[in-house]
């Protein structure tokens, strides 16, 4: 069957991670350097929105140079977005819109980069093109810090939160240890509203007993109160001092996120009302129950895109699942998702790419295993411990200025003309 031949359009969607631009550059680059299958590259202004919006810009207009330094850059240099589109049956408007689009520039090549919303995205878009008979291939490519994609064994970004909030931990938790005669707890929030995969992360700090992290709150382990403030009193008694990392989605017992749970927690010994999310809930629990001093650390998205700790392991995962999906489509392999293959054998670690469905990929979602968790639902195992390290070895390469500091890419971002009517 001969190769379909048109143009290619690359979109980035949700939370920035960092190496998630290496994944595009994976894609860039595949895509620019097959001419006679990709008659144009674009990218999709601000992920799905830009498409419907008809503003995508030119990637041949950009310096290569530039290209290549995605690969040394984090966050969503095409853009990102959080625009969910509607169910496919109940509203068809925006699916045919970014169909009129693509046939207006005759684009046959549809490549996100995202999570479960974009498979999502990507899935029905390929099933309106095969329902009107329009000949186009729809690519998924992996991305999120949370790390809770189905059918992939871990996903690009992840590794690098994992080694700036492994190390983030283990730095403040020797702040911690150097002054808990005056500020005794600490409370390091990180993020996974649903999983526990970057709170178990934290844990490859503890080498020994009485490092950081001491106590680990999951969103898989219900947050219980009294046997919360035993294990922080017990952890005073062996070690004079608490660190506790804090998912941001740790639930109470009926389902109900710590942080909206507010109440008879909300404030200080002075009755000052608590800032902040679980962090901020936990750390009035620790202050009003057990009675110590407690500070709060909120990484916030500092944690996401922090590319002076990406992990050279996960930037080159991410480029490589970028340049899987071009060799992909050239195949004319469509409605799949891009997947990372650990090598299972006793060897040292490797990793390969595979195939997913859009479909599995957007309706599953990948929790923290049982078996990662210790018995006392406040630890991690060893298991995880040898899950995880392969991912955050290694430092990404940074491009620096004279003066010290990194030097990320920018794209011109050249529009293409636009050929239909206004959208909205």
């Amino acid at each position: 069957m001969p190769t379909l031949k048109g143009k290619a359009v690359i979109a980035q969607s949700g939370g920035p991670t960092a190496v998630i631009n290496a994944s595009a550059a994976g894609v860039i680059q595949g895509c620019l350097g097959n001419p006679d299958v990709f008659t144009g590259v674009y990218g999709s202004l601000n992920g799905i929105l830009g498409t419907l919006q008809e503003e995508m810009f030119d990637l041949a207009c950009e310096d290569p140079n530039e290209i290549e330094r995605l690969r040394r850059s984090p966050a969503s240099a095409l853009g990102s977005c959080r625009h969910k589109l509607k169910d496919l049956q109940a509203d068809r408007a925006d699916y045919e819109r970014i169909l009129e689009v693509f046939k207006a520039h005759d684009i046959r090549y549809f490549f996100y980069i995202g999570g479960n919303d974009s498979m999502d995205t990507a899935a029905k878009l390929g099933k309106l093109a095969r329902e009107t008979d329009y000949e186009m291939i729809a690519l998924g490519v992996p991305k999120t810090i949370d790390n809770d994609l189905a059918c992939t064994d871990h996903c690009p970004g992840y590794g690098s939160v994992a080694r700036y909030s492994a190390i983030s931990v283990m730095e403040s938790g020797r702040d911690t240890d150097a002054l808990y005669t005056h500020d005794t707890c600490t409370v390091h929030e990180v993020m996974g509203r649903n999983a526990g995969w970057i709170a178990a992360s934290t844990g490859l700090a503890r080498r020994n007993d009485d490092e950081a992290p001491h106590i680990i709150l999951f969103p898989e382990v219900p947050f219980v109160i009294e046997k919360f403030v035993q294990d922080v009193q017990r952890c005073m008694t062996d070690y004079k001092r608490c660190f506790i990392t804090c998912g941001e989605g740790v639930k109470t017992p009926d389902g109900k996120y710590l942080a909206d749970a507010g109440g008879q927690f909300a404030k200080d010994s002075f009755g000052h009302t608590q800032l902040g999310g679980a962090a901020g809930a936990v750390r009035a629990i620790v202050e009003s129950k057990v009675g110590v001093k407690a500070r709060t650390n909120l990484p916030g998205t500092a944690q996401r895109v922090a590319m002076h700790f990406a992990s050279k392991t996960d930037a080159n995962e991410a480029y490589l699942a970028g340049q899987a999906a071009v060799a992909a489509a050239i195949e004319g392999i469509s409605g799949k998702m891009i997947t990372l293959v650990r090598n299972e054998d006793s060897g040292p670690y490797a990793c390969t790419t595979g195939l997913a469905n859009l479909e599995d990929v957007a309706n599953g979602e990948k929790m923290l295993p049982p078996e990662f968790i210790n018995a006392e639902g406040t630890g991690i195992t060893e298991a995880f411990r040898q899950y995880a390290l392969p991912l955050i070895q290694g430092s990404a390469p940074l491009d620096f200025e004279p003066d010290g500091l990194p030097v990320y890419t920018r794209l011109k971002r050249t529009l293409v003309e636009k050929l239909t009517p206004a959208w909205g």
